[in-house]
């Protein structure tokens, strides 16, 4: 069979799958994840575009209720949680299919001191990023180019916080396992330039967030150009995961605990 050999990262000299068979297999991986998510949010924004409500003027919630029955919304969200890690699942098999471990191609690994310090490198990006995202929220709406963004259309229930943190860490992992991790070596392994594979993850990584307007998939393809190239930089994922935790738990949990009064003096209501 015709192989492939990688030359960068941390599985360098593993036999793996033709050029061929890498390329149907990010398309699969992407296909069934945020490749497919990226599409819907191209189509959703030209939706937006289309409606008579203009784009400043619409909504979005992202963790929103799925059933009147509050037993069965918590089971829907416990369900919806677990099967979106199932690509993450997919990407870590085929990534260690090949005779080098999935954990430590995406740095997974090391003791505690170096998980540490990916902790408080991801705190150094989650307030780099996340003060000049909020920007862009701001100014993406003051332009009438963002839709308002509920983080939590969850009922007031015992069990909403607890949902949103675990919602938050999920899309960490789902994300940047995907679209660095996963992405970014397959691209190495193809021979991609550095350039091309940097803007490859952050456009992808923008376009599922185009459904919230342009102004925020711009941010978020700033936010990937960082992120891509601080793994390519240091091979290891936590970092990237911590970050984006913080930043989703920000905007997930904090209005549920932020006094109202306080949120609409900021305009977030």
């Amino acid at each position: 069979m015709d192989t492939a050999v990688a030359s960068q990262g941390p599985d360098a000299g593993a036999a793996l799958p033709s050029r061929r068979r890498l390329r149907a297999e990010i398309l699969i991986v992407l296909g069934l994840s945020l490749g497919k998510s990226g599409i819907y949010a191209i189509v959703k924004l030209a939706e937006r575009y289309a409606a008579e409500t203009p784009v400043g003027d619409q909504a979005t919630t992202i963790n929103p209720s799925r059933s009147s029955i509050d037993i069965f919304d918590l089971i829907y969200q416990v369900l919806s949680i677990t099967f979106a890690l199932v690509p993450v699942a997919l990407a870590i098999y085929l990534l260690g299919s090949h005779g080098t471990r999935a954990t430590r191609i995406l740095g997974l690994v090391g003791p505690a001191r170096a998980w540490w310090k990916d902790v408080g490198l991801g705190a150094v990006l989650a307030a780099c990023i996340g003060i000049p995202g909020l920007g862009v929220y701001y100014l993406g709406r003051a332009i009438g180019q963002n839709v308002h963004i509920d983080t939590s259309g969850l009922p007031e229930s015992w069990w909403a916080s607890t949902v949103l943190l675990t919602a938050a860490a999920a899309a960490a992992i789902l994300e940047e396992t995907i679209v660095v991790g996963y992405l970014v070596t397959r691209l190495e392994q193809l021979k991609w330039s550095l350039p091309a594979i940097l803007i490859a993850s952050a456009l992808l990584r923008g376009s599922y967030h185009l459904y919230q307007g342009w102004p925020m998939a711009l941010g978020n393809v700033a936010m990937g150009l960082v992120f891509a190239w601080v793994f390519y930089k240091r091979r290891r994922l936590m970092p990237l995961m911590v970050a984006h935790f913080l930043l989703d738990f920000v905007s997930f949990v904090g209005p549920e605990v932020v006094p109202h009064e306080w949120l609409v003096a900021l305009g977030l209501v």
